[in-house]
């Protein structure tokens, strides 16, 4: 086994590093090292940036690899979910490579899965971690499993991902781009395990009264590998803050509340559904713990302290990515409000080419898997609290029907201006 999952190149020089050595750093000798093997034509794998994870690597020949997806489990070392990967190859230029991701079976819900990686679920890749491909030729062998990947890049360096990422600088940049914007505020409500900040933005036209506004509340990357969530918030909050004639209505009409970002940890890692301490963040709504889940007490305490300084809340929704399916849920026994308020946004959504259900909007039951606290998620928590008229939607990131491929990051920003349209028309008719 070669380890290159943290910036190792094959010449086992570690390109982190900053020791002086005769007035030349060690890291200034690593790049100079990893250049010079590059030229070469030496391939190397990298995974030492923001959301970059992968397992050990393999070397087969000069040109074969085998990855083993990293994976993670949950605070009881149960659960294990392998669905993300994101990693840089270096010397790739004309390079006809072959990639084997390996190490993907893990377990959902305490029952053993074959894995969330399979033959529909293509890779993209990018030479300059902006425009992202789908990688065409690919191979699923069911036996090991394993999915082959073969490529020959028309640059020295490429990043490949199992959906294109969306990082915090993503984040950093989006926002300040609307720093003076008038109509958006930003504050902080709290930090994660890492001590990064848990944020949330309210989007609206302060001139106007708020009196008899609307209050439409969202939540983005509750798991950090559904990268495709974050390109919906990117695109949702770029049509709110532009100079659209509807989009000036909306903050004229609404107030969106707005967690952009809900396991910053995650992200910067590279991890799946859990934060540091191994707690899933998209349940555990019912076992909340200052220390264990910093993320879910700061955001369960924003939404609880608006509720209960005397606000409303007219629809609270959380976006995710699944593999193969694409529908709306909400809790069980909500009442027949509840159910004529998601029918109508359900009817409203489907009007959206990249939405397409499949299966009818449905209220769930809490998970009774295993008879302890920490099944319940984000809109059973809320409905239970507050009796909050709180949804979920998961949308596929496999070839879509309606778009005859797999999502890009345009689509999924343009799904974001659909949902916020979605949404204002159902809180306004009822």
């Amino acid at each position: 086994m070669t380890e290159m999952s943290t910036g190792i190149s094959t010449a086992g020089v570690r390109a982190t590093r900053h020791t002086t050595f005769s007035g030349v750093t060690l890291c200034m000798a690593a790049t100079f090292l990893l250049s010079m093997a590059a030229q070469a034509g030496e391939v190397s794998i990298h995974t030492d940036f923001d959301g970059g994870s992968l397992g050990q690597v393999e070397r087969v020949s000069e040109t074969h690899f085998r990855c083993k997806v990293k994976g993670e489990v949950d605070q009881d070392g149960r659960n294990r979910q392998a669905s993300w990967y994101y990693f840089r190859v270096d010397g790739a230029k004309g390079q006809s490579l072959t990639l084997d991701m390996i190490d993907l079976p893990g377990e959902y819900n305490y029952r053993p899965v074959a894995g969330a990686i399979t033959a529909r679920t293509l890779p993209f890749y990018s030479e300059d971690q902006k425009t992202w491909k789908q990688v065409e030729a690919t191979e699923f062998l069911t036996d090991v499993p394993l999915l082959r990947l073969r490529l020959t890049p028309h640059a020295q360096r490429i990043w490949i991902a199992h959906t294109p990422p969306y990082t915090i600088r993503d984040l950093t940049r989006l926002l300040s781009e609307f720093n003076n914007h008038s109509a958006l505020r930003q504050q902080t409500i709290g930090r994660s395990v890492g001590g990064r900040d848990l944020v949330l933005l309210t989007i609206t036209d302060e001139r106007v009264s708020q009196s008899k506004k609307k209050v439409i509340w969202l939540m983005f990357r509750q798991h950090a590998w559904e990268s495709g969530s974050s390109w919906t918030g990117e695109g949702a909050l770029r049509f709110l803050l532009s100079s659209d004639p509807i989009a000036k209505q909306i903050r004229r009409e609404t107030i969106f509340k707005i967690f952009p970002m809900s396991d910053p940890d995650g992200v910067a890692r590279g991890g799946v559904r859990f934060n540091a301490h191994g707690y899933d963040l998209n349940r555990n709504w019912d076992a909340v713990d200052d220390e264990k889940m910093p993320e879910i007490a700061a955001q369960r305490k924003a939404v609880l302290e608006w509720v209960d300084a005397g606000n409303h809340v007219d629809i609270f929704l959380s976006l995710h990515n699944t593999e193969t399916s694409e529908y709306v849920e909400g809790p069980p026994d909500a009442g027949e409000r509840y159910r004529s308020l998601m029918t109508r946004f359900s009817q409203l959504l489907s009007d959206s080419k990249r939405f397409a259900p499949t299966k009818s909007a449905q209220f769930t039951a809490v998970s009774t898997t295993v008879d302890k606290p920490g099944r319940m998620n984000v809109y059973q928590g809320l409905y239970r609290d507050r009796k909050l008229p709180a949804f979920l939607i998961e949308q596929m990131i496999v070839k879509h029907p309606e778009l005859g491929r797999q999502p890009t990051t345009e689509d999924r920003r343009q799904f974001g201006v659909d949902l916020v349209r979605a949404m204002w028309r159902a809180v306004k008719i009822g």
